[in-house]
This record gives C-alpha cells, structure tokens and sequence, in this order.
C-alpha cells in the first residue's frame, strides 16, 4: 500500500525538528545529523538554506541559527562567578533580540544593567546583525582561560632587551620608561614596570634564577608575600586598634604640637631594642631604655615613665607600627590621656619622621650590636645632641629650642 504524501512530508517535518532541538542541546551538526536519522547534506540545506540540486531553493531552518549554535567543545559543567553572564542568560538575549525586546527590556529580564546588555549584544554580533549567544560564550571562556602568553613570551627579542638593561643595572621603571620613549609607535615592544617584575619571577629559573638575583637591586626573583587584607582586618591584639586614618588633621599638617611617632630599633639577633619617640612639629626625640626586653610589658612602662612628665598639651597622639610590642596601647592611652594610632601593614612612610630620625640614631647606635649595654644616661645624651643639632625644616633652629617654646606655653 502506497504511502501518502501529507506522511511522508511530516516524518520529513518531525525529523527537521528533532535536528533542530539536537542542535540547540549542544550537538555537533554532524551527532545530530545521525541522531535525526538524515544525510549530512540534507542536514546542512536545512540549516543553511541552501539551494538544492533540483534548483529549488530551500529557507534555513531559523534565521541566524548558523551562527547562534552551541559549539561541541564547551564545558556546560564549568562554573564561572556570577558578576559574569552565563550561557543561559546569553540563550535568553537572544530569544529576546528575535522578540523585537529593547536592550533595557532584556536588562530588566535578567536583572542586569543595561550597559552590560549593550556591551554583549555589540561585540557579540555578526555582519548580519545576529546575535550569537554560543559563539560568546566560546570567546568569553577562551578569554577568561589561564595562563596567558605575556608580550615577553610572544616576542623572544624584547627579554633578550630587558635583560641586557638589567645588567646594566637599569630598575625594571627605567626600562619600562626607555622601552615606552624608544617605541613609540609599536604596543608590542611596550612593556609596565610589573610586568617586568613579573617576567622576572616567571622566567627566573636555575642558572638564569642566580644571575637575575645579582642583577636585581633587593637581590630577589620572587614575589615579596604583602598582607592585602587591610590594617584592621585582623585581630592583632586584644584591644581593637585605632587606624592612622582616623587621626586628627591637626597631626598630619603638623601645625600643632604633641602628636608623637614611636618604633623600636632593634639590635643583633633581634634581642636588644631601644624605643625612639619623635614629636612630628618639632622633631624633639625621647629615648626608651629597654635593658632587659622589649615586651609590651615593658614598653608600656618606660613610655609611661618618659612622658608622664610632659605637659598635658604636648601628649596628644601616638603613632606606632602594629608591633607586638605595642599590645598594652588601651593602659598608655589611659595613663597618659594620649590617644594611640596604628599605621598600616608595611607602612613605614606613615612614620616618616620616626624612621628619619632612627636611621640619624644608628651613627651612635649602629646595626648589628648589643643595645642593652647602653645606660639610661647613654641614651639621654644622645638624645639630647640629637636635639641640640639645628634642622632646616626648623629655619635653623634645633629641636630643643622649639619643644622649650611648646613647653612654656608659647605657642600652645
């Protein structure tokens, strides 16, 4: 019995769909050819709308379905972080351009900006004006993909120029800085001063690692561990601290006096310490004597012991580092009436003044030596030459002039 023509042209009907949904699951044109049961021919009239041998012309399935399929080689199972959009919200987007929906429509859809919409839709589509929401998905994943070739892997000749700088004892900076001015009209011959670190640390290996070491100022080809959490981030101490950033503008402009900076220098092996304060408008300096240790104990009695005496006005802010030394800070505050302030993490610059002056104490204090053999009264006197020595910043004027006139009440 003849089969009628309306059956023969619904399996053919039935099979167009099922190799369209085979290919929106993610199949390759040539799994869903076999899967539907049709020629790879057949399959590709369909999809493309080509002409066929009987010159009759047949219309693509779905307009710009070419370019909108899933490519074969995509991990659905991979997770990505949400700020980024996903394979299902770039199904939808396309869904919605087909529908006529405005950017700002589909943004308010997906909960999105619609800045974030109009980027996708614009780097995402073809000649024609289709979106591929596959096809970016492909190129997002390629682009997230780790590790990257860096302009140094790329281009052999511009580490072989890096290098020869470096034995030249040029700083990363300066070669940045000369490749920029030396090329200027050629991106790939342009190189920032991190990324050169970084070219640094990767390609520093064996034979090349010791020779990168002499070359490099700090003699390291390593990253430097940072602690990037922030300076109250942990709970260094008992007693929350105080961040340097809270502290009163008066101390930063220097214009008022009693805002102190304090650290501790530290002697050999790490085992004898002497404490250093500085008042910052003056640059008066106070010497801690530390004989037998530099526990928090200890340092919280011998501070309390040198400024007790101290006017009121002139003990108005402390300023330290987030030494362990300092973990007594809330009973200083309390017996001096003296708020205490931390610095930030690897923050020396914060304690400009303190570090300035530690670096003037190592000519009678040098690195390396005992300090616990030096008295009270050793400490005094070289404190109290330190403040005779007249300062520019002072107009000429020492140390020990200008906190006199703060005591006195001159300029208070």
């Amino acid at each position: 019995m003849p089969v009628s023509l309306s059956l023969i042209r619904q399996y053919r009907l039935a099979r167009r769909e099922r190799y369209v949904r085979l290919l929106e699951a993610g199949y390759s044109f040539a799994a869903a050819a076999r899967e539907a049961g049709v020629r790879l021919d057949t399959a590709r009239v369909w999809r493309n709308g080509k002409r066929r041998s009987n010159r009759k012309s047949e219309a693509p399935l779905i307009p710009g379905f070419y370019n909108s399929r899933m490519p074969a080689i995509l991990d659905l199972d991979k997770k990505y972080n949400a700020k980024f959009l996903t394979l299902e919200e770039r199904s939808k987007i396309h869904v919605l351009l087909s529908q006529g929906k405005s950017h700002r429509d589909i943004a308010k859809t997906l909960c999105r900006h619609h800045s974030c919409i109009s980027r996708e839709i614009a780097k995402n589509t073809d000649i024609d004006g289709n979106y591929m929401p596959y096809m970016a998905e492909k190129h997002f994943r390629r682009r997230l993909s780790r590790p990257k070739k860096t302009k140094v892997d790329k281009k052999a000749g511009l580490w072989i120029y890096i290098l020869g700088k470096l034995e030249l004892k040029w700083s990363p900076m300066q070669i940045s800085k000369h490749l920029k001015k030396t090329h200027p009209n050629a991106p790939d011959m342009q190189l920032s001063a991190e990324s050169i670190y970084r070219a640094v640390y990767v390609q520093g290996k064996g034979q090349l690692k010791e020779k990168l070491k002499k070359l490099m100022r700090r003699g390291r080809t390593g990253r430097k561990p940072r602690d990037k959490r922030g300076s109250l981030s942990k709970n260094r101490f008992i007693e929350p601290m105080v961040n340097i950033s809270q502290r009163p503008a008066e101390a930063n402009d220097r214009a008022v006096p009693g805002h102190w900076e304090g650290d501790l220098i530290m002697g050999k092996g790490n085992k004898s310490a002497i404490g250093t304060l500085v008042e910052r408008s003056t640059r008066f300096c106070i010497l801690l004597h530390l004989p037998r240790d530099h526990t928090a104990d200890s340092v919280q009695k011998e501070i309390a012991r040198k400024m007790r005496s101290l006017p009121e006005h002139l003990r108005k802010s402390l300023t330290w580092d987030q030494g362990g030394e300092l973990a007594l800070h809330r009973k200083i505050s309390k017996e001096l009436d003296m708020q205490v302030f931390f610095c930030d993490p690897h923050s020396p610059w914060q304690r400009g003044t303190n570090e300035n002056t530690n670096g003037l104490l190592r000519q009678y204090f040098p690195k390396g030596t005992d300090l616990s053999v030096h008295s009270d009264e050793e400490l005094d006197n070289a404190a109290a030459e330190l403040n005779g020595r007249p300062r520019m910043t002072l107009g000429w004027k020492n140390p020990a002039q200008k906190f006199l006139e703060f005591q006195d009440g001159f300029c208070k």
